[in-house]
C-alpha cells in the first residue's frame, strides 16, 4: 500500500530511539522528510544519521522548554518550505508510586509531558497550511493503569482528552488528531523500567504472559501504525485512540 507521504514533511519528538525512531524510519522508507527530536544532541544527530541526511534532519530539543515547539516547526519550514504534521512522544516520567513521588516530580512532569506536548501540537497545526495529522503517543495506561508509574498514570489520560478535543478544533481546517496507545515493546525505555524490578527476566516473562499474542511488540510494528495513521490514507481516521498492544488491553 502507497501510504501518500512521498516528499511530505513530518515532525518526530523523542524519535532518536525505540518507537519513535521505528515511526521515522518508515516514513523515510516511504518518502517521507522527517524532522527528529530528542534531548541528547549526539543521540538524535546520530539517528539522523541513519537515516540518511538527505531526508532526515536531528535537531537536540526538550519539550519542557516552551521555545522548543516553535524552533522544531521552524526547522522544518527552513528546511523544507513545509509541514505536513507530527508524531508528538512525550517520553516516560520516572518511576514510582503516587504517595512517594513528590510536588516537584509531578510539576515537571506535567511541564514536560502535558504542556510540552500542547505546545507541540499547536505550533504544528498552525503551521500546516493545507491540512495535516498529528499523532500522540501515549499509553495504555490510557485505559488501565500501569503499576509503578503513577506519574504517567495520572497525566497520559488528560493527553487523551487533549487529543479528542483538538481533533474537534482541528477539524475543520482539515488537520487530524488522533492518539497512539502502545503496549509493550521491546525497546530501551521498557527494559528500564525491567531493571526496577529484583529480577527482569522474570518480569519480562510475567508481562508476556499476559499479552495474547505472548510476545513484547518489535519496535517496527508500532512504527507502521503510526507512520499509517499520520499519512494521507487514513485521511478520514481523527478523534480516534488506537491501541497498540498485542491485545493486552481488556477494554473495549
Amino acid at each position: 500500500m502507497d501510504l501518500g507521504v512521498r516528499d511530505r514533511v513530518f515532525l518526530l519528538s523523542g524519535a532518536s530511539r525505540g518507537l519513535g525512531r521505528a515511526a521515522a524510519e518508515v516514513l523515510v522508507a516511504e518518502g517521507a522528510y522527517v524532522v527528529i527530536s530528542a534531548r541528547s544532541e549526539e543521540g538524535v544527530q546520530r539517528a539522523a544519521a541513519s537515516l540518511g541526511t538527505a531526508r532526515a534532519v536531528g535537531v537536540a530539543a526538550d519539550n519542557a522548554e516552551p521555545a522548543s515547539a516553535e524552533r522544531l516547526v521552524a526547522t522544518a519550514m527552513a528546511k523544507w518550505g513545509r509541514l505536513d504534521g507530527a508524531l508528538i512522544s512525550v517520553g516516560g516520567p520516572a518511576p514510582g508510586t503516587a504517595m512517594d513521588a513528590g510536588d516537584e516530580q509531578w510539576r515537571s512532569a506535567f511541564e514536560s509531558v502535558f504542556l510540552g506536548g500542547l505546545r507541540l501540537a499547536r505550533s504544528v497545526a498552525t503551521a500546516c497550511r493545507d491540512g495535516g495529522s498529528i499523532a500522540f503517543v501515549l499509553s495504555s495506561s490510557v485505559r488501565s493503569p500501569i503499576p509503578g508509574l503513577a506519574i504517567s498514570n495520572g497525566l497520559r489520560p488528560g493527553l487523551a482528552g487533549l487529543a479528542k478535543t483538538l481533533a474537534d478544533e482541528l477539524g475543520p481546517a482539515g488537520v487530524r488528531v488522533n492518539a497512539l496507545l502502545p503496549g509493550s515493546f521491546d525497546t530501551e525505555r521498557t527494559r528500564e523500567i525491567a531493571d526496577q524490578s529484583p529480577d527482569p527476566e522474570a518480569y519480562r516473562r510475567r508481562r508476556e504472559a499476559e499479552i495474547p499474542l505472548r510476545r513484547y511488540g518489535a519496535a517496527l510494528e508500532f512504527g507502521r501504525v503510526a507512520a499509517f495513521v499520520l499519512a494521507p490514507v487514513a485521511s478520514y481516521m481523527t478523534g480516534t485512540t488506537v491501541s497498540v498492544d498485542g491485545g493486552a488491553t481488556r477494554a473495549i
